[in-house]
C-alpha cells in the first residue's frame, strides 16, 4: 500500500478522497455514539457537507465513461445527493426513524458500495491499495476480511443505536 497514487493524482481527485475518507470515519463515529444530543446535530452538519462535496465533485471525475463523460456511479452520486437532503428534512420535521434509515442507507451507498467501486483496476485507489504489481491473493484476503469486519461493525452500529438520556423522541 502507498499513497503516492494519490499524491500524484489531479487536486480533485485527492479532494474527494480525503472528503470520502473523512466522511467514512465520521459516519461511522456518528453510527457508534449517542443520538440526538447538540454534538450529534454539529457532527451530523459537518457530515453532510462532506458527503455533498464527495457526491457533487464525483460529477467531475471521469474515469470510467458510458454515457458522454458519466458512468453508474454517478446515479449513486444523485442518490446521495437526494439522500442527503431527504435525511435532513424528515429531522427537521421530527421523523426520526426515517431520518435514521435514510442516512444509514446514504453511508452505505454513498461511501461503503461507491468506496468499493474505486477498487476497480485502473482507478487510483485501486493504486494506492495494491500497489503497480496489482492485487496478489494475499492482499485480497487481507482486502476482503477488512471489509466484511467493516461492514459487520457498520451493522452492529446501526443496530445498536441508543438516543441520548433525556431527549425529547423527535426533536433533532
Amino acid at each position: 500500500m502507498s499513497l503516492d497514487p494519490l499524491f500524484h493524482a489531479s487536486p480533485l481527485i485527492q479532494v474527494h478522497a480525503l472528503a470520502a475518507i473523512a466522511a467514512l470515519l465520521l459516519g461511522a463515529v456518528q453510527l457508534w455514539r449517542t443520538k440526538g444530543d447538540r454534538l450529534h446535530r454539529a457532527l451530523g452538519r459537518v457530515w453532510v457537507g462532506l458527503m455533498a462535496v464527495v457526491a457533487l465533485s464525483s460529477f467531475f471525475i471521469w474515469t470510467i465513461r458510458l454515457w458522454g463523460p458519466f458512468s453508474p456511479i454517478h446515479l449513486l452520486s444523485l442518490l446521495v445527493l437526494a439522500g442527503l437532503w431527504r435525511g435532513m428534512r424528515m429531522a427537521r420535521r421530527g421523523n426520526i426513524a426515517a431520518h435514521r434509515r435514510i442516512m444509514q442507507s446514504t453511508y452505505m451507498i454513498g461511501l461503503v458500495i461507491t468506496g468499493l467501486l474505486t477498487f476497480i483496476p485502473g482507478r487510483t485507489m485501486y493504486a494506492v491499495a495494491f500497489g503497480p504489481q496489482g492485487a496478489t491473493p494475499l492482499k485480497l484476503t487481507v482486502f476482503a476480511v477488512l471489509v466484511v469486519a467493516a461492514a459487520a461493525a457498520g451493522l452492529y452500529a446501526a443496530r445498536s443505536a441508543r438516543p441520548v438520556a433525556g431527549s425529547v423522541p423527535g426533536k433533532v
